[in-house]
């Protein structure tokens, strides 16, 4: 623009000294100066667009800020991962302190309803890393997403390195080290519980161990659990040494001996229990001071616990089979050569019946353990028997 402008000034410039007394003299110095304004035109036209490249380019080169990180808190808003979109799971980690979610998911619980459908099961898994049984479960889920989320509290310095298309990718959570007859059990179990909390869809919540494996097909499983009038922690008054033996008269007299009870670490309970059971802290803080061994508080927090403040809404029995038919502080463990169709039937249905819903049924059972890893080939051999043939 600036070249335009100082070329019509010549031109003008020109016109006036031809109607001028000197013109020949002007006509010369202009004849002199012409070059030289062209010169100064070419230089102004160049500086400018030079100008706008500059200041274009300062323009693109600043780079945008990025959208700031979702807190803690939002992050754990997001969706369950078995509403996601196959490989776009996110992992469930977060930087929140075990207190934190507990206080996030008590306000989530007074945000929203627990109308949410459809309802779903929380499958929660406590695993020390490697899961070497997940194939069966990977059939168990297999057409049902939507009806369930998985957790997975594995320990920390596990390397995770589950492929992006499996049902099990991105349900890894924050987790801490969990150390047999410690405390930490019952800590891994509510931090377990407090991560499916945040999902209000998420109506039932079933803890199981690496070596578990389901005994029916999903679809069964699903309703009998959704469909349930009460929760399933094992718990009963074990009078013998391995029971109130394990009782420490220091907790009276918020806990007494009438009160002591004993049970199976794997349970299942309804949202409001679940939420009853992450937020209380008086009989948290009693078996973190004073059950330690020989007292094992996964045998004995919840079912002393649940007893005391919420018995009518426990069933006071497990949906894990565990064979204690040997001497010792851990259940038997099967092997491959076990694995039969008689011997998985006798779990299914050997037990004697039991009540749900206020009707007795040979179903008392879900899940099962201790499997081995070796167990996995027949045990995919005989999944058709366990899980039906369509999944």
């Amino acid at each position: 623009m600036a070249a335009s402008h100082t070329k019509i000034a010549f031109t003008i410039k020109l016109l006036k000294l031809f109607h001028s007394k000197n013109s020949l003299y002007h006509l010369l110095i202009f004849l002199i100066g012409l070059p030289i304004g062209f010169v100064c035109a070419l230089y102004l036209q160049n500086f400018s667009a030079a100008v706008q490249i500059s200041i274009f380019s300062v323009f693109h080169s600043v780079s945008l800020p990025p959208p700031p990180l979702a807190h803690a808190s939002t992050l754990s808003l997001l969706p369950s991962p078995s509403l996601r979109p196959p490989n776009e799971q996110m992992r469930m980690m977060h930087n929140m302190s075990d207190e934190d979610l507990v206080k996030r998911v008590v306000e989530i619980s007074k945000m929203t309803t627990t109308n949410t459908s459809p309802y779903k099961v929380a499958f929660m898994f406590l695993t020390p890393g490697p899961w070497p049984l997940s194939p069966l479960w990977e059939l168990f889920f297999k057409g049902h997403e939507g009806l369930f989320s998985i957790y997975v509290h594995p320990h920390p310095s596990y390397n995770d390195t589950t492929p992006h298309e499996s049902i099990f990718y991105g349900t890894r959570i924050t987790s801490q080290p969990v150390y047999w007859g410690d405390f930490s059990m019952a800590d891994a179990e509510r931090r377990l519980l407090a991560n499916a909390l945040l999902d209000p869809s998420n109506q039932r919540f079933v803890l199981l161990s690496d070596s578990c494996i389901p005994l029916f097909n999903f679809t069964n499983t699903y309703s009998y659990l959704v469909n349930s009038k009460l929760s399933y922690i094992s718990s009963y008054d074990e009078k013998r040494k391995s029971g109130r033996g394990r009782y420490n008269p220091q907790m009276s007299p918020n806990i007494t001996i009438q009160d002591w009870r004993k049970g199976s670490q794997w349970f299942e309970v309804n949202r409001d229990l679940a939420l009853a059971i992450v937020d209380e802290q008086n009989y948290y803080s009693l078996f973190k001071e004073y059950c330690h061994p020989p007292c094992y508080n996964d045998e004995h927090y919840l079912p002393t616990m649940v007893n005391i403040l919420y018995g009518e809404l426990n069933s006071n029995r497990t949906i894990t089979h565990v064979d204690w038919s040997i001497v010792g502080p851990h259940p038997r463990k099967f092997v491959r050569s076990e694995i039969t169709e008689e011997f998985l039937n006798s779990i299914r249905f050997g037990s004697n019946e039991c009540v749900y819903n206020d009707n007795t049924t040979p179903m008392c059972v879900l899940f099962a353990r201790k499997f081995t890893p070796g167990t996995l080939k027949p045990l995919l051999m005989f999944a058709p028997l366990l899980l039906g043939t369509n999944y």
